[in-house]
């Protein structure tokens, strides 16, 4: 028995000597700054202004009404105006007469072209009230501003009136996503300005209802480019952020999160069948309880976390400035994944990364309080994975509603877009300029939780990233769609600073 239990003891001694041979040996990303002087970042107060003027015109995703279209025409005019060295040298034109198209030419008609992407539809500001009265303040360089106040559900400034205060500019559309095209409008300027000529065209491509899913925009406008027979080295368009030190819980360093893939989507309405009928006489089952039980089902007995190869590869990535006990269960997946998966799953934000995730979103029973409804429907949105395909989904659906009686109707699906390749041209310029800009960022692919409008140019590059080069805290990610929607400058800048570095760059 001695024997046997010195045996066990010897083996746990030789497995915690290998595990932690493992993790410290491991090879983890470290960050690494680029050599030579830092790039100094100079304000622009004229960029800034072109900028303020673009948030004040109120492109809300349109409807059908022309009504909905006219901010659309008063934007395509400030465009003009604003940047007529772009207009004037490019080849540019419009797709269903707002998706917006500019052609660089290169040197080298044999190269493909690469591909810049953005939007000029913003969601609506909301009803939240605002905390001040002015609505036209443009002060760059006032730093004698006290700071300001977070007010709860209220804009400090008008959602549209591109407030330029205390270093911020403030607007719907500042980070999603005006801030990125009139960056990339300036980083072309800047470039025609300079007698730079690119070895292969440049493209930039803007759509005007991505926030109601492209389809009258990037859709038509990806269409035109397939039916051209463009294929493009690279596409880029929004998706992850930097994400400042502490933003990300046990990340000791500022992250660029670029997506290299986003999850598709499934929102499934679901009708449960049951006895109508008065209240005073109930059955022993409603409805709405079996639409109950299988909600519960649903939300109980979700679909299996795992970890992805992209996934793995964003571990790998930022392990190494986690604390050692995650070091430790990245460093040992073979054996402790089970482990950190577990630890993955407790929050929302790491538990979109491993899981297609369940939603119950929407519900409807019956109009009166003493009425049973003969028919309960609700809706579930699920966020499908990369490797988990729209029939999993609804495989994993039909064995929630087994044994009842029920009607299951798609509302919109999507299949969970390919996965880049990171041993591209595309993706080590993206690199390259970041180090630029903010050189001690440590950069990493990652999954795009939300959709994008770069799902649809599939059909004209493999090379597609999802990144806006601006670095912001938790505070400023909540803004998005939210109230108090603001960039700072100096996150401006350096974004045009950095499209210009991979337009200048690509094929240097």
């Amino acid at each position: 028995m001695k024997k046997i239990l010195l045996v066990i003891l010897v083996l746990l001694v030789v497995l915690v000597a290998f595990l932690l041979i493992r993790t410290f040996t491991y090879p983890f990303k470290k960050i690494q700054a680029q050599s030579g002087k830092d790039v100094k970042i100079v304000q622009n107060d004229s960029a800034v202004s072109r900028f303020a003027g673009g948030l004040k015109i109120p492109t809300v995703s349109p409807g059908e009404e022309a009504e909905d279209f006219k901010p659309f025409d008063q934007f395509k005019e400030y465009l003009k105006s604003s940047f007529p060295e772009v207009y004037q040298n490019t080849e540019n034109y419009e797709i269903n007469n707002y998706g917006l198209v500019f052609k660089l030419k290169g040197s080298n008609p044999k190269l493909e072209p690469i591909l810049f992407l953005s939007h000029m539809d913003v969601v609506p500001p909301g009803d939240a009230p605002v905390k001040s009265n002015e609505e036209n303040i443009f002060r760059p360089q006032d730093k004698a501003l006290p700071a300001v106040t977070k007010v709860a559900d209220a804009w400090d400034y008008g959602p549209f009136s591109g407030a330029v205060v205390n270093g911020r500019i403030y607007g719907r559309g500042a980070l999603d996503m005006k801030g990125m095209l009139f960056s990339l409008f300036e980083s072309m300027s800047n470039m025609i300005k300079s007698g730079v000529t690119p070895q292969r065209d440049i493209y930039m491509a803007f759509g005007f209802d991505e926030e109601i899913g492209g389809k009258q925009g990037a859709v038509k406008i990806a269409e035109h480019f397939k039916k051209s027979g463009l294929r493009f080295d690279a596409v880029y368009d929004e998706g992850g952020f930097i994400l400042e030190k502490g933003s990300v819980a046990g990340v000791d360093a500022d992250v660029a999160l670029i997506g290299f893939a986003e999850k598709g989507f499934l929102s499934t309405r679901i009708k449960v069948k049951g006895l109508g009928g008065h209240s005073s006489v109930p059955p022993l089952e409603t409805a709405m309880g079996k639409a109950a039980i299988i909600m519960q089902r649903l939300e109980q007995h979700q679909m299996k976390p795992t970890i992805t190869p992209l996934i793995n590869n964003f571990f790998d990535n930022i392990g190494g400035t986690m604390p050692f006990t995650n070091r430790l269960a990245i460093a040992n997946k073979w054996l402790l994944e089970p482990v950190l998966l577990s630890q993955l799953t407790k929050s929302n934000s790491t538990n979109a990364l491993v899981r297609t995730t369940t939603a119950l979103t929407m519900m409807k029973g019956s109009d009166a309080s003493n009425v049973l409804s003969p028919e309960v429907e609700f809706v579930v949105n699920f966020r499908l994975l990369p490797g988990t395909t729209l029939q999993d989904v609804k495989d994993h659906i039909a064995k929630a509603t087994k044994g009842f009686d029920v009607v299951v109707e798609d509302i919109n699906a999507r299949e969970a877009s390919s996965v880049s390749p990171s041993d591209t041209k595309a993706y080590k310029i993206m690199e390259e300029s970041l180090k630029e800009v903010h050189p001690e960022v440590l950069v990493t692919p990652y999954l795009t939780v939300g959709g994008t409008d770069a799902y649809k140019y599939q059909i004209v590059s493999n090379h597609i990233y999802r990144f806006i080069p601006a670095k912001i805290n938790h505070s400023e990610q909540q803004s998005i769609h939210s109230t108090n929607e603001y960039i700072s400058i100096d996150n401006y800048m350096r974004m045009i600073h950095y499209f210009e570095y991979i337009m200048k760059n690509y094929d240097r």
